[in-house]
């Protein structure tokens, strides 16, 4: 009897300290605002209904934006589980730059106590400053940075190697950087996060869609990407492909250009 009872309770110390996993989606929605009906973010809804965090780049910095996040958040209530949501300021960039980050999260064993920051320290070296807050899952704090750098033919390399210097510098614990690049991971600009345990979760795995099909290839370039510190447990990563056949490809542009990007990990 003893035995069992033994047994019983390392079962249920086991299940209080089991590790939860959680996935972290990064996407660039394209024009993310008014220009969005009630049919695109259903779809879009059933795309990452089954994540935990959703980390959207190019929100509309104008009247269209906060509402469509708000909107989509909405859908996803309505689909058995209970959303939150934050919207960044609008970036200190020039009038057609500008646009706001936003994060979208599952609430269950995820919590926040502020609603995250442009990270205003790195103003002068980006166009659009990185948006960051921290989650806490199961209360461990994890650090999410949200990027959308600028074209690749304007040198998203300095910007990359500005926010890199910083998180670095002044951040620590666990860490995801997401976002859209415009820089493909093999790059240089990333060997100083590589150097510090940085690891991005595709190689070489094209994210972007192409106008029309070649043959029957409609992607097109390596830019989309989470890098994440060697303190988290990476348990798996790929895209969600929500194109899938050519005969697809101008429908599914209508929602975005780009491929979420995921993560599946838990913290130690």
């Amino acid at each position: 009897m003893k035995r069992y009872l033994v047994l019983a309770i390392a079962l249920y110390s086991f299940s209080l300290f089991a590790q939860h996993e959680f996935t972290l989606v990064s996407w660039n929605i394209r024009d993310f605002g008014k220009t969005k009906n009630s049919k695109e973010l259903e779809q879009i809804a059933e795309i990452v209904r089954d994540v935990d965090i959703i980390a959207i780049q190019e929100v509309v910095a104008g009247y269209g934006g906060a509402q469509a996040v708000a909107r989509l958040t909405d859908i996803l209530n309505r689909k058995g589980s209970k959303w939150d949501y934050v919207i960044s300021n609008p970036t200190n960039s020039s009038k057609y730059v500008t646009e706001r980050y936003a994060f979208i999260w599952r609430t269950t064993n995820i919590k926040i106590k502020n609603r995250g920051t442009l990270i205003t320290a790195l103003d002068s070296e980006v166009e659009r400053e990185p948006f960051t807050i921290n989650f806490y899952l199961d209360q461990k704090v994890l650090k999410v940075i949200n990027f959308h750098s600028r074209p690749y033919n304007k040198n998203p390399e300095a910007e990359i190697r500005a926010i890199s210097h910083h998180i670095v510098n002044a951040i620590q614990g666990p860490v995801l950087f997401a976002g859209d690049f415009n820089v493909m991971e093999q790059d240089p600009v990333f060997d100083k996060l590589k150097n510090k345990g940085f690891t991005p979760v595709l190689f070489d795995q094209k994210t972007t869609l192409k106008r029309e099909c070649i043959g029957l290839n409609y992607l097109n370039y390596a830019i989309d990407n989470i890098f994440y510190s060697k303190d988290i447990n990476f348990l798996e990563s790929g895209v969600l492909d929500f194109v899938l056949t050519c005969d697809q490809l101008d429908q599914a542009r209508k929602l975005s250009d780009h491929l979420p990007v995921f993560i599946k990990f838990s913290l130690n």
